[in-house]
């Protein structure tokens, strides 16, 4: 693996229990490209991101695996040094731009708060690169909105100060959690379009989370196919929406509604399909547990 982003046979388990939720992912994010991973709710998408950023929930742990960013496995670095490489190296732009943003605290000091506390800005220089950032992402009046408290924003105006904090300090790795599930399809639409542009801008890798097909022909070059933790296809955009390899890609390709033909019945993944992914899931855990 040479990417910029390499995920090694990694694993993550309840704590109590040991149950796995992530079944042995590997997956390659080379620099500048942009990947999906796509799946059911549960599947284990945000899991992924979570683990790269070191923000796993406490009642999980990573029970084996390599995460490589760059030329530096993170699970082998001190707590610490790990937390100092993630912050310089990645961001995320959360799902939720409301809850993700500190409602008791006005935007412009939580843009800066990257570019002082990574790059060690002072903080007329941070607000001044945040005014740009501002302006980058099209928010109207930015020294206006800098004075603005969360509340007062519409909800495609928070994303797009999410979007300007994931991009302030040039990460090389910005991971998007389904950035645009809160909005409505209008906003959704604008949203999109603009973490191309800035993705592009910056030559930035981006590992794009989400569960819309149609999200992924527009933004991604590659993708990964999960259920319930293990990947079950790694392949191009090109070749998936030409001839998805595994039986549940095809289904979800054909579950998706074609706006082409709105009269169309919908095409709900078959039974058949999901015996067949849940015994690979079940053929995957016996042997890794036989291993251990």
């Amino acid at each position: 693996m040479s990417g910029y982003l390499r995920i090694r046979n990694l694993s993550v388990a309840l704590r109590d229990s040991g149950a796995r939720l992530l079944r042995s992912v590997s997956l390659e994010v080379a620099a500048g490209e942009v990947r999906g991973l796509v799946g059911e709710s549960g599947a284990g998408k945000s899991m992924i991101g979570k683990a790269v950023l070191g923000i796993l929930p406490r009642s999980v742990e990573v029970v084996e695996g390599e995460i490589w960013l760059g030329d530096v496995d993170l699970l082998r670095l001190p707590p610490a040094e790990r937390r100092k490489r993630v912050g310089a190296n990645a961001a995320l732009i959360p799902q939720d731009p409301l809850t993700a943003l500190n409602p008791s605290r006005r935007i412009g000091g939580q843009v800066t708060d990257r570019l002082v506390d990574i790059l060690g800005w002072k903080r007329a220089k941070a607000e001044a690169r945040a005014l740009e950032l501002l302006a980058e992402v099209h928010i109207p009046d930015p020294a206006r909105v800098m004075r603005s408290y969360p509340h007062e924003l519409s909800g495609g105006m928070r994303q797009r100060i999410l979007i300007a904090s994931a991009f302030a300090a040039e990460p090389r790795l910005i991971i998007a959690d389904e950035p645009t599930t809160a909005l409505d399809v209008t906003v959704q639409k604008q949203i999109l379009r603009l973490i191309a542009a800035m993705q592009a801008r910056h030559g930035t890798t981006l590992l794009f989370v989400t569960h819309d097909l149609g999200v992924v022909s527009k933004v991604c070059q590659s993708l990964s196919v999960l259920y319930a933790g293990l990947m079950v296809e790694d392949t191009t955009v090109a070749d998936f929406f030409r001839a998805p390899a595994h039986p549940y890609s095809a289904a979800l390709l054909a579950a998706t509604p074609k706006y082409t033909d709105p009269w169309a019945s919908l095409m709900p993944v078959s039974e058949a399909v999901i015996d067949a992914v849940r015994a690979e899931v079940d053929a995957a855990e016996t042997e890794w547990r036989d291993a251990r």
